[in-house]
């Protein structure tokens, strides 16, 4: 295969991931969405009984990895 054929192979994979959604390993479309325009993640309206608090407890635990390497990568531990 010529490198022009593997690069245009490339392209097309990455665009046919794009469109479908795909966010990668363990990602999910709305992930990819809600990281291109935030807004349209956040919740409006009332929560059910005790979901306020797990919704809390899954965003600290989302930033929980990448605060860890952005301290690792700033030499902080």
């Amino acid at each position: 295969m010529s490198a022009q054929l593997v690069g245009r192979l490339s392209v097309a994979l990455f665009l046919v991931a794009v469109v479908s959604g795909c966010s990668g390993p363990g990602g999910s479309s709305r992930s990819l969405e809600c990281r291109w325009d935030p807004d349209s993640c956040m919740h409006e309206g009332s929560y059910e009984p005790g979901e306020e608090e797990y919704a809390e407890k899954e965003a600290k635990d989302l930033n929980r990895e990448p605060a860890r390497k952005l301290r690792r990568k700033s030499g902080w531990w």
